[in-house]
């Protein structure tokens, strides 16, 4: 009981600080929230191809793994081990091979708001 409890706080501390983080960018600077995820992606990558990122993986489970960080992680982790098996192709598709169930679901998903809600322009 104890231990999963302490798992949780771990996980929403970590998933939490990593939004905080996303956040004060977002305030603080000029930068666009896709710019942000694009450079959270390719920090996950970064640390990913480093063997970093799994140091925190192992402490903190899925508030590492479910953020755009974890997506960049399992990219480039799928992207190496696709060049060691396939060369320059295999690079290419083992990245995908390793996503492919996220952006299957992140398409569905996409899909069925779609379906229910009407998009409106943003005015600044």
């Amino acid at each position: 009981m104890v231990s999963n409890l302490l798992m949780y706080l771990k996980v929403f501390f970590v998933g939490g600080v990593i939004c905080s983080i996303a956040e004060l960018i977002l305030i603080k600077t000029k930068i666009t929230p896709a710019r942000i995820l694009v450079l959270f992606l390719m920090i996950g990558a970064v640390l990913g191809g480093f063997n970093l990122w799994n140091y925190v993986v192992e402490w903190a489970g899925a508030g590492a793994t479910l953020p755009i960080i974890g997506f960049g992680n399992s990219l480039a982790k799928g992207a190496i081990e696709g060049a060691t098996s396939g060369g320059f192709f295999g690079a290419l598709g083992g990245g995908l091979m390793a996503t492919s169930a996220g952006i299957s679901v992140s398409i569905g998903l996409s899909y069925l708001v779609c379906l229910f809600s009407s998009s409106k322009t943003k005015k600044f």
